[in-house]
């Protein structure tokens, strides 16, 4: 009688024993590129030379995005992502300034005048 009894609880421990064919899921997003400023300072000068090298006719990716479009009411992270996605960083901010606001108002003010070549609302490196 032990030994049906050990026989018993042998078998029924092997319930817990994880199954030899089973493959764990470690797959990652290999689309997923980080910004060049990522875990770097992410100030005006930083968004300024991302923007400059933005595609706005190129897939949208976080090499390629316009860092300055906003997406309900927000700005990306230094990879293009934005706060309440998957992945976003707050980034590392630069100081503030008024002094430094008034320029870069003026910046703003500049790009909207004079956006590039492609720049529209649906285009592929838009968010919008």
């Amino acid at each position: 009688m032990k030994v049906i009894a050990s026989l018993a609880l042998v078998a029924s421990a092997s319930a817990f024993v994880p199954a030899t064919n089973m493959v764990a899921s470690t797959r990652l997003n290999a689309e997923m590129v980080w910004g060049e400023y990522d875990d770097k300072m992410w100030d005006n000068d930083a968004k300024k030379e991302v923007y400059a090298k933005w595609d706005p006719t190129a897939p949208r990716t976080g090499l390629n995005f316009n860092p300055f479009e906003t997406f309900g009411g927000n700005s990306p992270d230094a990879s293009g992502i934005y706060p309440g996605e998957n992945r976003y960083k707050d980034p590392k901010r630069g100081d503030v300034s008024y002094a430094i606001m008034l320029i870069e108002k003026a910046e703003i003010e500049e790009r909207i005048e004079n956006p590039k070549a492609g720049e529209e609302p649906g285009c592929p490196g838009c968010k919008n």
